[in-house]
């Protein structure tokens, strides 16, 4: 299953947020797999596609990262999907 991952960097610390990155990597617990990212132009928000078939591990992945930031993780599909199962329904 795909989830938008949609990180609000505490105030001043996306520096801390990049080094830390840069020397421990993502720390992603096996099963728990990123896709792609995109960060806004005020480094303020993160918006990370993942996969996952065992959301109890982003519990496991957010100790890393809770000091730096909130997240809201949100169950998505691609569009493709979303078309398909509208169909279905007609």
């Amino acid at each position: 299953m795909l989830y938008m991952v949609i990180e609000h960097f505490y105030d001043g610390a996306a520096p801390e947020i990049y080094r830390r990155a840069r020397e421990k990597g993502r720390m992603l617990p096996a099963g728990l797999e990123y896709i792609s990212s995109w960060v806004d132009l005020d480094f303020k928000t993160c918006y990370q596609l993942m996969r996952t078939d065992d959301p109890a591990l982003f519990a496991v992945w957010l100790e890393n990262w809770k000091d730096l930031g909130s997240f809201d993780i949100v169950p998505v599909r691609t569009s493709a999907e979303a078309a398909q199962a509208i169909a279905a329904q007609s």
